[in-house]
């Protein structure tokens, strides 16, 4: 698990881009991936489907797996059977969520939610709530781990989730994104209050032929509406300007006041998979073309547009994640060949290196003061702590037994470990549940010492 520059890295065969938005395969889509070569898909298609499908639950042991130049340690629960429960169609009725709570000093799992309800393929933390969307089309909201509010779309599968104030986006496998906001007489309440595109918006723009573009061969559609799944959302710095990307090759740039879309953007030749809100106002997209390209926002008198700067990365694997760190310095991108590629801020965006953790494709980055989270098909989280420009592999959490989809990043507010900050950790999965870890970002070897001197009392 070390960091490479690009130029040593071999090329890899194409791993292949998303499945097209087929209701009927969507369970699979991270199963199923666009490539000319069966082989290379060893990384996701060994995850067994049927396992997937009829596990309720699983006796995990969680080890928390150091990098090879680290002391081993390791931390495991004891085992837990959820009990099985029936579903309702009330999308508020309780769900049948176990909650299994293990407590740790350090880094390691505090908590597992393990559902009959779907694949997780989303996740927004915001304060003590934890939003999650599956392929069950519900939102589910919770607190101290315990099951608080829950809203259910009228269609399409929930792709992403962001929180923006008192208005939470989700994006959805039908094209659409969808606005809710909680009732100001009952917290336990949320109310959807838009859809983008609005139905006014969409009437009056198929009413003009020039509003029209091609989409597929023979089909045309208006250009403020994606016709094939949302993949991800993105929110800019002064919270006016929301951008979501979508398997049809395209990011749209809607105004959050009114939710008029201002901008489509023909990014990509394949389908793109991540969009991320970045520095200087830039906008980083990357695509299963296996490109990373940057976009530059201009304000044009009282509109905003966005043209091409450059190309940052440009592979035969599908690029699957971007992510900005907070100081916003760094760019990260994971790819389907497992690699997490950086670039710097601080030197006009010129590629820092590689950072190797995984065997399969990365699907998820996250990230939280000096620590990066990537989330694998491998099942397993990598935790890379940055020191200046170089980067370090902390540990690995296992626990998963499926495909890491989702993570979201909170800052824990116990007790500091030598006077640093600890995280909380959420991870979603295709194995059907939602993982909670506490991550420190001391090295294993401190945190063993400092652990065995908090149950010895010794200084």
């Amino acid at each position: 698990m070390a960091m490479e520059d690009q130029s040593s890295v071999p090329r890899r065969q194409t791993f292949g881009s998303m499945l097209q938005s087929d209701p009927n395969h969507d369970q699979d889509e991270y199963i199923n991936f666009r490539t000319s070569n069966t082989s290379d898909q060893s990384g996701l298609a060994n995850y067994d489907h049927n396992h997937r499908a009829s596990r309720l639950s699983s006796d995990y042991n969680m080890m928390i797996s150091p990098s090879p130049s680290e002391e081993c340690y390791s931390l495991s629960s004891t085992p837990y059977i959820a009990p099985s429960m029936d579903l309702t169609s009330s999308p508020l009725s309780k769900s049948p969520w176990s909650s299994h709570v293990e407590s740790y000093l350090y880094t390691g799992l505090i908590g597992s939610l393990v559902r009959e309800e779907g694949h997780i393929y989303s996740l927004a933390a915001s304060g003590d709530l934890l939003y999650t969307g599956s392929d069950s089309k519900n939102i589910r909201i919770w607190k101290n781990q315990k099951e608080f509010a829950g809203f259910k779309s009228n269609s399409g599968l929930v792709k992403a989730i962001i929180i923006s104030g008192e208005r939470i986006f989700t994006g959805h496998q039908d094209g659409k994104v969808r606005v809710w906001k909680v009732s100001p007489n009952d917290p336990n309440v949320y109310r959807r209050i838009g859809t983008l595109p609005t139905l006014k918006a969409y009437i009056k723009s198929s009413m003009n032929p020039n509003n029209y573009v091609e989409v597929r061969r023979n089909r045309n559609s208006v250009w403020i509406r994606h016709f094939d799944a949302i993949s991800s959302l993105s929110m800019s710095e002064d919270q006016n300007l929301l951008y979501s990307a979508s398997w049809d090759k395209t990011i749209k740039v809607w105004r959050s006041s009114d939710f008029k879309c201002l901008e489509s953007i023909s990014a990509h030749e394949d389908a793109v998979n991540s969009v991320v809100v970045g520095f200087d106002g830039l906008i980083f997209s990357g695509s299963a073309d296996g490109t990373v390209k940057v976009w530059r926002r201009e304000l044009q008198g009282n509109k905003t547009k966005h043209f091409f700067s450059q190309t940052l990365l440009n592979q035969e694997c599908a690029v699957t994640s971007l992510v900005v760190d907070p100081s916003s310095n760094f760019l990260y991108c994971g790819s389907s060949d497992g690699f997490v590629n950086f670039w710097e801020r601080a030197k006009f965006l010129s590629h820092g290196g590689v950072l190797r953790g995984h065997k399969s494709a990365v699907l998820c980055l996250a990230t939280a003061g000096n620590l990066v989270f990537s989330g694998s098909a491998d099942t397993n989280i990598c935790v890379w702590r940055r020191e200046g420009c170089d980067h370090i592999c902390l540990s690995v959490l296992k626990g998963h037994s499926g495909p890491v989809k989702c993570m979201a990043v909170e800052e824990d507010h116990g007790p500091t470990i030598n006077g640093d900050r600890q995280f909380i950790v959420y991870s979603g999965s295709l194995d059907k549940s939602v993982k909670i870890w506490r991550v420190s970002p001391c090295p294993p070897h401190m945190q063993a010492q400092l652990q065995h001197q908090s149950q010895w009392g010794t200084s």
